[in-house]
């Protein structure tokens, strides 16, 4: 069976299962302290051990391997005196995440893409036709190695917009990820409703609709709001207690943001029981959802 027809089985199972966070995962291995290109560094650092945590969510039952691409956007990296890296740290993310597949054997390798300018603060984004310029100058660096693209973590309109635009000029299906507002889930972190959202895939349709680095009582509100769409959707949340305003900060690190207690593998599962309930069939987890609790998702609704 050849990779294209593997990504159209895995997106018409009944549960496809993704992997879970990269950044605090590498966070918690790393000797390195944070600083705000924490993943970026860690790979070009310490590149053992990108592959190691792809494994681990391989072994944990994983479908898809995300890969460690998230903060490599030209505009973000020349933010901290990194551009020259632009091309070879895609490129290597996409090459670990290959060969983590090849090891175990089987699997998809999703280009995991995150929002230009910082997480959490779309005013800081590019407009549309500038973010698309962005999303297809790295979708076109990791066509060779992707399978699909996975944007993530957009918190407007016009950056899923952008973002969407752009990776679709590259030939590869295109899943959209948003976050939301962790206090009402029925909207972005924009201020903007779903139902806007919805509105613009009419004009610029993706393959796919996730939520995504957000509490997941947000988004199972968020969830009630797509469960009508006519393509696969589903979410994976992050385990924070909350997003502070000193990490939305140019300049801002991880060390800024706290997880929670209460999120361990058996209720992280219990609330994709209720995405899953609405209709989700896309189930994974974001930042500080780890390994224990992919495989506890696994048990309950792997196919």
């Amino acid at each position: 069976m050849g990779r294209a027809q593997f990504l159209v089985l895995v997106v018409l199972m009944t549960i496809t299962i993704l992997d879970g966070g990269l950044g605090q995962e590498l966070m918690a291995r790393s000797k390195a302290d944070p600083q705000p290109l924490w993943s970026a560094i860690t790979m070009r650092d310490e590149p053992h051990l990108v592959e190691a945590v792809h494994m681990d969510y391989f072994n944990a039952g994983a479908q898809i391997a995300t890969t460690n691409s998230y903060i490599l956007h030209r505009d973000r990296l020349a933010q901290n005196d990194a551009e020259h890296l632009f091309e070879s740290l895609n490129i290597t993310a996409c090459e670990i995440a290959c060969r983590a597949r090849d090891k175990f054997g089987s699997g998809l390798v999703a280009g995991g893409i995150g929002p230009n300018g910082k997480s959490y603060r779309p005013d800081l984004a590019k407009n549309v036709e500038q973010s698309a310029e962005l999303f297809a100058e790295v979708t076109a660096l990791q066509a060779p190695f992707v399978d699909f693209y996975l944007l993530e973590t957009l918190a407007s309109v016009d950056q899923a917009e952008g973002a969407a635009k752009g990776a679709k000029t590259n030939g590869k299906p295109v899943w959209l990820s948003v976050t939301v507002d962790d206090q009402d889930g029925s909207k972005l972190r924009s201020g903007e409703p779903i139902s806007d959202l919805l509105e613009m895939l009419v004009r610029e349709p993706v393959d796919a609709l996730l939520f995504n680095c957000s509490i997941p009582e947000a988004i199972t509100t968020a969830i009630a709001h797509i469960s009508a769409i006519d393509i696969p959707f589903g979410a994976y949340a992050n385990g924070f207690t909350k997003i502070s305003d000193e990490f939305k900060e140019l300049k801002g690190t991880v060390s800024s943001l706290e997880a929670r207690q209460d999120l361990n593998p058996q209720k992280y599962a219990d609330f994709a029981q209720q995405w899953i309930d609405h209709g989700a069939s896309l189930i994974g987890g974001c930042c500080e959802v780890g390994p224990a609790h992919i495989k506890e998702l696994v048990r309950r609704y792997a196919s």
